[in-house]
């Protein structure tokens, strides 16, 4: 209890994950030990992938301040899964799917960008009014119908799998949480992020371009939400006009959760990242155990909430 009490930040936040995980993994194995199998484990990190991608992108935007969020990257999901598609159908090389993909989701991120900082707009409605944009319009687009003709060597990659780890989760969410890491820690970017999400009025004085960087980052979160598309496309083999639906949400609750602060400046992804494992095992315990999907989200609320106490009462007992 007391070296609990010495953590703080990050690290507590991290300690709080790491428990709570091993108390659903006991818990789940104790109810129903056929849950954890060698399926279930590559199940839950698949569906990890599209989610630490996504949640990845909100952190970095919300660390940034200026009441930053990204409410649109479940739209920029599916819109930008979509696009790559129809370009495909359209003639487009199949093999420049992957950079359509994320190409698409950059630009949509880059909308996200101006409309922050060119208009002005609050982050919060600028990116809810995307959100139903870029849902819409990838129902419109299709009719709501899956589109078909993804590439054979694109699913050989989706689906594959390594020692039970998915190659999408091996190849591309690691090294993405690794990079960014290693960006906020120790370079300069990194360092005007967090001053940004400290106190953006001296962030300025001291000459960090705050509208760049906070433009790059909308880019960058609309990145991540294409290149979670494309992960899309080759584990389901389809494109999907609703595949993003509730991503926004769940990616919100990852940051959360993993010790993000929403005014900005405090937190790490390496929280992000077992925030979502977290998230995602619980998610597929409680389905294997039949629970209503209303207990569910009921369950996730809670969690958010206990996370969020727990870290308040450290910096109680440390003042």
């Amino acid at each position: 209890m007391k070296t609990l009490r010495n953590l703080q930040g990050p690290a507590l936040t991290l300690a709080l994950l790491c428990g709570l995980w091993l108390i659903v993994v006991v818990g789940l194995a104790v109810l129903r030990p056929s849950v954890f199998n060698l399926g279930t484990v590559t199940t839950i990190l698949q569906f990890s992938t599209i989610l630490a991608l996504v949640g990845l992108g909100q952190a970095l935007v919300i660390l940034a301040g200026g009441a930053g969020i990204d409410l649109s990257v479940g739209g920029a999901v599916s819109l930008s899964a979509i696009v790559a598609m129809l370009c495909v159908k359209l003639g487009l090389p199949p093999v420049l799917l992957p950079v359509v993909c994320i190409l698409a989701g950059a630009m949509l991120g880059a909308l996200n960008g101006w409309l922050v900082n060119g208009l002005a707009l609050l982050p919060f409605i600028a990116t809810l009014g995307t959100f139903f944009v870029y849902s819409g319009a990838a129902l419109a687009v299709t009719g709501g119908a899956t589109q078909a003709g993804v590439p054979s060597w694109l699913l050989v990659w989706g689906r594959g799998v390594v020692m039970g780890i998915p190659m999408p989760f091996l190849t591309l969410a690691i090294p993405c949480f690794v990079l960014a890491g290693l960006v906020l820690i120790s370079t300069a970017w990194g360092r005007w992020i967090y001053a940004m999400g400290f106190n953006e009025r001296s962030a300025k004085l001291v000459g960090i371009p705050v509208d760049r960087v906070r433009f790059i980052l909308y880019c960058l979160s609309g990145a991540l939400a294409g290149a979670a598309g494309l992960v899309s496309l080759a584990w389901l083999g389809s494109g999907r006009p609703n595949i993003g639906q509730n991503l926004e949400l769940e990616s919100l609750t990852a940051a959360m959760l993993g010790g993000i602060v929403i005014t900005g400046g405090r937190g790490g992804v390496g929280g992000v990242f077992a925030a979502v494992l977290l998230l995602v095992t619980l998610k597929t315990g409680l389905l294997q155990l039949n629970i209503n999907t209303v207990w569910q989200v009921g369950i996730v609320g809670a969690l958010l909430v206990f996370v969020l106490l727990a870290d308040r009462l450290s910096q109680r007992w440390r003042s």
